[in-house]
């Protein structure tokens, strides 16, 4: 994503997460409020571009997992969004799939999910709470995911475990 995606972005995300009772979704503000936000790492902000529009999006932002020995960062991916009109051929899996990549580079160790698992599945995720990882959304079982990245190098520290803690925008949604 670049500053002129801003504007596109809002329309994928507003386009992806309508619904009828809302007016502007929360995933919409969410964004908004994450990009002012510490937690905001401009290279795992991701867009798919078809035709010269932009019709996907996927967001990895920082979080925190907090343990008795402190607390590791860690990253949350969402929202994910792809355009009505261009869902189902790959869009959604390419920014994702760039997103985890860019992350792997920059060696983030660890990245949580709340969504499908049939979905996040393909990219390696598995329940989150089976990683001794837990958040306000532990309960929720197994859209509660988590995904371990490889490690920069051999002799890498295993990934954290404990809570998960969001940044202040999250706790909108």
């Amino acid at each position: 994503e670049d500053p002129a995606d801003t504007g596109p972005v809002r329309r994928v995300l507003a386009a992806a997460f309508a619904r009828p009772d809302v007016t502007t979704p929360p995933e919409v503000v969410l964004v908004d409020e994450l990009r002012g936000s510490d937690a905001w790492i401009p290279e795992l902000a991701m867009v798919a571009e078809y035709g010269g529009e932009v019709v996907g999006y996927a967001l990895l932002t920082r979080v925190r997992v907090k343990s008795e020995q402190g607390a590791a960062p860690a990253l949350a991916l969402g929202p994910v969004a792809v355009a009505p009109h261009r869902q189902r051929v790959g869009h959604g899996t390419a920014v994702v799939q760039a997103a985890l990549d860019a992350a792997t580079e920059l060696g983030e160790r660890l990245v949580v999910v709340l969504g499908s698992p049939a979905y996040y599945r393909r990219f390696g995720f598995g329940r989150a709470d089976r990683m001794g990882l837990t958040s306000p959304w532990s309960g929720l079982g197994e859209p509660w995911q988590a995904l371990v990245l490889p490690p920069a190098t051999s002799d890498a520290a295993p990934p954290p475990r404990g809570e998960v803690v969001f940044p202040p925008p999250w706790s909108k949604v």
